[in-house]
C-alpha cells in the first residue's frame, strides 16, 4: 500500500495530537490573536509565556530576566510574569512592543514554518524586536543571514503559522518540509564552517 503525502500529514498530525498532552495544546493555542504561543501551564497560570521570562527586560536591559507571579499581567488570554512593577506597567501600556516575535517560538524554526522550541535565555533584539531561539547553534545559524532569515520567518509566520494550531502546523511542516529546510546537523556544520562557534 502506498501512502500519499497528504495521508502522511494526517497520520503525523494524529500522532502529534494523540501523544501531546491536552494542557500543552491548550497552553500554546489560546482562542485569541496571539495563537500560537510558546506558553506552558505552570505556576498557577494556564498559559505562561516563555516559562515566566520577563519579556520587557529583553528590550529595556537586553537581558534574560526571570519574572515572578507577584508581577503578572494577562494579555490576549496569555499570562506574562515580570521582575518588577515598573516592567509590568511598561507592558500593560504597550504589550505588543514587548511580546517576542513569532509567539516566542524559535525564530529559526519559524523560518521553516515549524512553531517549536524556544528557550527564554536564548534571544537577540534586532530593531526593537525580540527573537527567541532554541539554543546557541540555532541562533548562530539564523544569524548567518539575519536579514534574509527574518524575512523568511516573517513570511511563514504571516502566511501559515499565525492563527493556526501549533501542533497541526508543526506536524505538517515536519512531513512536508519547506524547500530551504536544513537539518540541525546541516545548520551546525554551516555555523562551524563560518567560525561562529568554538570546536
Amino acid at each position: 500500500m502506498i501512502i500519499t503525502r497528504t495521508q502522511k500529514l494526517w497520520i503525523a498530525a494524529s500522532l502529534v495530537l494523540g501523544l501531546s498532552g491536552c494542557s500543552a495544546m491548550t497552553a500554546q493555542n489560546p482562542a485569541s490573536e496571539l495563537t500560537p504561543v510558546n506558553a506552558a501551564e505552570m505556576e498557577g497560570a494556564d498559559r505562561l509565556m516563555l516559562f515566566g521570562a520577563d519579556v520587557v527586560a529583553y528590550i529595556t536591559q537586553n537581558a534574560y530576566v526571570q519574572g515572578t507571579p507577584e508581577f503578572k499581567s494577562t494579555y490576549q488570554e496569555v499570562d506574562f510574569h515580570f521582575s518588577s512593577a515598573e516592567h509590568k506597567a511598561l507592558f500593560d501600556a504597550e504589550p505588543t512592543q514587548y511580546i517576542p516575535q513569532y509567539g516566542g517560538y524559535c525564530a529559526n524554526g519559524i523560518m521553516f514554518g515549524i512553531p517549536w522550541g524556544g528557550n527564554a535565555s536564548d534571544f537577540r533584539v534586532v530593531n526593537g524586536k525580540t527573537y527567541i531561539f532554541g539554543g546557541t547553534v540555532s541562533q548562530a545559524a539564523f544569524e548567518l543571514e539575519m536579514e534574509k532569515n527574518i524575512a523568511l520567518a516573517d513570511d511563514y509566520w504571516e502566511q501559515e503559522v499565525k492563527g493556526n494550531n501549533s501542533f497541526i502546523q508543526r506536524a505538517k511542516r515536519l512531513v512536508i518540509r519547506v524547500p530551504h529546510y536544513k537539518t540541525g546537523e546541516e545548520q551546525a556544520a554551516e555555523v562551524q564552517a563560518a567560525g561562529k562557534l568554538g570546536s
